[in-house]
């Protein structure tokens, strides 16, 4: 076992972020204050010795990917299992509007883990798609001499959903991992002797 790291990073301020929209899989770009939040970021992402990056295909998650990228050295891979959530119908639409159409919804989903949007997925369906980019790795990794440490530049639903698969808490539970602000990230990590995820550290950034 010598993936003992995963960092997850999630993308900067996209216009759908400033028009309150939700996005999903919808691919929306970085604001200027986006890509500037991805500046400050990446040399502090840079300095966490890390040996691999996986990206979101989406160009928000990209374009932050790439401010890393020109800071640390490391080269993207670009995986469309770290996708959003799929929101379905709820797609471009604010919170407000969806509330008009599905009075409750947003509640429902928000406490729910299994709870659907209309043609969209559930955050165990994210969970499902997206812990095998980590399992994979861990394979990869698992006759390598060392410690690994992997980057995973995602996106705010996503990243939830994978610290909760990655620490294996009960479904009932998911609820409490909150959201995460733009490029900010989460970390989980474990000992050598002990094959279990710990969560290390949630919603950290640079000011």
């Amino acid at each position: 076992m010598s993936l003992r790291r995963v960092v997850l990073l999630r993308h900067g301020q996209t216009d759908y972020n400033v028009a309150g929209r939700m996005q999903g899989h919808l691919d929306s770009h970085l604001t200027e204050e986006g890509r500037e939040q991805a500046r400050r970021a990446a040399p502090v992402i840079a300095r966490m010795s890390l040996d691999r990056m996986i990206s979101s295909d989406l160009t928000r998650a990209v374009d932050t990917a790439e401010e890393v990228s020109t800071a640390s050295g490391l080269a993207v891979k670009l995986d469309q299992r770290l996708r959003e959530t799929h929101l379905g119908e709820w797609q471009g639409r604010s919170v407000g509007e969806v509330e008009v159409d599905y009075p409750g919804a947003i509640t429902e989903w928000r406490g729910d883990p299994r709870w659907t949007p209309p043609g969209g997925e559930s955050r165990v369906d994210v969970v499902r798609r997206s812990l095998p980019v980590v399992e994979e790795i861990d394979e990869e990794y698992a006759d390598e001499v060392g410690e690994q440490s992997l980057l995973l530049v995602a996106h705010g639903g996503m990243i939830a959903g994978m610290v909760c698969g990655l620490l294996d808490l009960p479904e009932s539970t998911w609820p409490i991992i909150g959201g995460m602000g733009n490029c900010k990230w989460a970390v989980v990590a474990r000992r050598a002797d002990h094959p279990r995820w710990r969560l290390s550290g949630y919603n950290i950034g640079v000011s």
